[in-house]
């Protein structure tokens, strides 16, 4: 049985929730940017006035900066399902992607071959094709045009011998659909083929085992998991001292600087340790007692669960309206909260404004996956309308939503 959500609990712990400039209004565009919650802005501005100087020196204050930060890998590794030592946080997940692409290039000889996908969001799509230039064949695995879903079967005749990384999403921000991550990966594995999952558009909805999903690679963005605006990557010790160094020299041998060129955001990295402790009061306070061992997976199912109970209302509403075309899945249980769909009759931009206007804040654009829009035939200069949530929005908020939808939208 599911254990239903505390919701005021939940947004007691988000002080966007408390702010006066934000109040009526629901926030449906949390692919692009969650709430940060509050262990991470005490955090952040604790560092900022007691503890922001060079961390690692030997003064009380330098020191404990240090440890910090260390406690950031280490409680979020936790979450995981890895070892800390597996975790690196970089600006951006687009940089951590174009860094890591550079690094592969390096390492990859002329005529080996990566396969990249047309679903991708570009971080993970044009970084990998650059490697063309180098002698790199790359192959593209292909979206169904009119659902826009990627379809295992069509992956497995573009990889043979000479195949030595598969780049792909566990879920699209536009369509939505949740791909078999630990299925895939598993076949890529026997293989002998590395497999790079960009986690960005899944993360928020339930915050991913790695350990299960099997990826060599793992990466996502941390201001989208209620967090700072940071990049996450999960690789092994092993695989960092395959590739080539990216950081100074002096550097190499130290394995959390070699794919991180720049110096880290002390600040921020310290501050990411609210994300664990954020997920420890959820849980605490749906499960008291209980084991500390099941507590990651406990949350999962929370953020999950809770996003699962609110789907359905909206994709009804929208599968049954006839001026608009649904993209991704209409089963809730086969996707993300991330639905997005193009008016047929009005710009999707007007949409998105006319919603703003009824205490909606959505978002319209092709949301750096242009290649997917045209593999749909959708035209990426109008975009799509995208409505996404994650566990703090409320049915009320959806309610909303629905009734803005049924006066912008009009009658069908």
């Amino acid at each position: 049985m599911t254990t239903p959500l505390d919701l005021a609990f939940v947004r007691a712990r988000f002080p966007a929730f408390a702010e006066p400039s934000l109040q009526g209004q629901a926030f449906f565009e949390n692919a692009g940017g969650s709430y940060a919650c509050a262990p991470v802005i005490a955090r952040l501005d604790e560092y900022y006035r007691r503890l922001k100087l060079q961390p690692y020196y030997p003064t009380a204050a330098s020191t404990e900066a240090g440890e910090w930060m260390d406690a950031s890998y280490t409680r979020l590794a936790e979450y995981l399902g890895v070892p800390g030592d597996w975790l690196h946080l970089g600006p951006s997940t687009s940089q951590n992607s174009y860094v890591l692409a550079q690094a592969f290039g390096q390492w990859l000889q002329a005529g080996d071959e990566i396969v990249v996908t047309n679903q991708d969001h570009e971080a993970n799509s044009g970084a990998w094709r650059r490697l063309a230039t180098r002698g790199v064949r790359v192959r593209e695995w292909q979206v169904e045009p009119d659902s826009g879903a990627l379809h295992p079967e069509a992956l497995w005749p573009l990889v043979n011998e000479r195949t030595r990384l598969v780049a792909f999403t566990q879920c699209s921000n536009i369509v939505g659909a949740i791909n078999p991550v630990a299925a895939i990966t598993a076949r890529l594995r026997a293989a002998g083929v590395l497999s790079v999952v960009d986690g960005v558009s899944y993360a928020p909805h339930g915050f991913p085992d790695l350990a299960a999903l099997g990826a060599d690679i793992y990466l996502f963005s941390l201001y989208k998991t209620f967090g700072p605006h940071l990049g996450l990557m999960a690789l092994s010790p092993t695989l960092v001292q395959r590739l080539p160094n990216e950081g100074h020299f002096f550097n190499e041998g130290v394995l959390r600087k070699r794919l991180l060129p720049a110096g880290p955001d002390h600040a921020q990295i310290a501050a990411a340790r609210g994300i664990a402790e954020y997920f420890d009061a959820l849980d605490a306070h749906h499960h008291p007692g209980a084991a500390p061992a099941g507590r990651a997976g406990r949350v999962r199912q929370l953020l999950r669960g809770t996003e699962l109970a609110l789907l359905p209302p909206l994709l009804d509403y929208l599968a049954q309206r006839k001026d608009i075309r649904l993209i991704g899945p209409a089963n809730a249980g086969e996707r993300a909260a991330t639905v997005s769909f193009l008016p047929l009759r009005q710009e999707p931009g007007a949409v998105v404004r006319a919603l703003a206007a009824r205490g909606v804040m959505a978002a319209s654009g092709h949301f750096y996956a242009l290649r997917l829009l045209q593999a749909m035939g959708l035209d990426p200069a109008r975009g799509v309308v995208r409505l996404s949530f994650v566990h703090y929005t409320s049915a009320e908020d959806v309610q909303l939503l629905l009734r803005a939808l049924d006066a912008v939208l009009g009658a069908d």
